[in-house]
């Protein structure tokens, strides 16, 4: 009964666009990549599929092939979901690579991917305006009229 159960090697990082929220789980593991229990191919819509897998492409297939990564995805619109979860995706590899790998191949990653589109990694801290009285609008007034 004094069998010590081995640490999980994994790491939880979110990628944040709008009022979508994606939560990436990444561990040890084969390879596997899920978003909502779904496989990254089968994700809505198709038209986004080349943002997401802009990741995958950039460091290539082998950096993903020792790391299971199950993404979870509420909030938001279908195109700030995509966003949020390539930023996910992004950030933890980048986690997982500098809690279990090691510093030089993160920062290599980690250059790739700001080089590419800094969105990857940094959230885009953008936000809806609310509106206001007196127009349709956040900024827009209603037309004057004098008759």
């Amino acid at each position: 009964m004094a069998e010590v159960k081995e640490k999980v090697q994994s790491v939880q990082v979110f990628g944040r666009k709008k009022t979508a929220c994606a939560v990436a789980y990444c561990k040890r593991g084969r390879g596997l990549i899920k978003v909502n229990g779904r496989p990254l191919e089968l994700v809505e819509p198709q038209a986004l599929q080349a943002k997401l897998m802009e990741p995958i492409l950039l460091l290539t297939k082998e950096r993903f092939a020792d790391v299971d990564v199950r993404i979870r995805v509420k909030g938001g619109g279908h195109t700030s979901q995509i966003y949020a979860i390539r930023q996910a995706l992004s950030k933890a590899l980048v986690s997982y690579y500098q809690k279990f790998v090691d510093e030089q191949s993160k920062q290599e990653i980690k250059n790739t991917l700001v080089q590419f589109d800094r969105s990857l990694l940094v959230a885009d801290p953008r936000r809806n305006e609310p509106k206001k009285f007196g127009g349709p609008g956040a900024r827009a007034r209603y037309q004057k009229s004098y008759r």
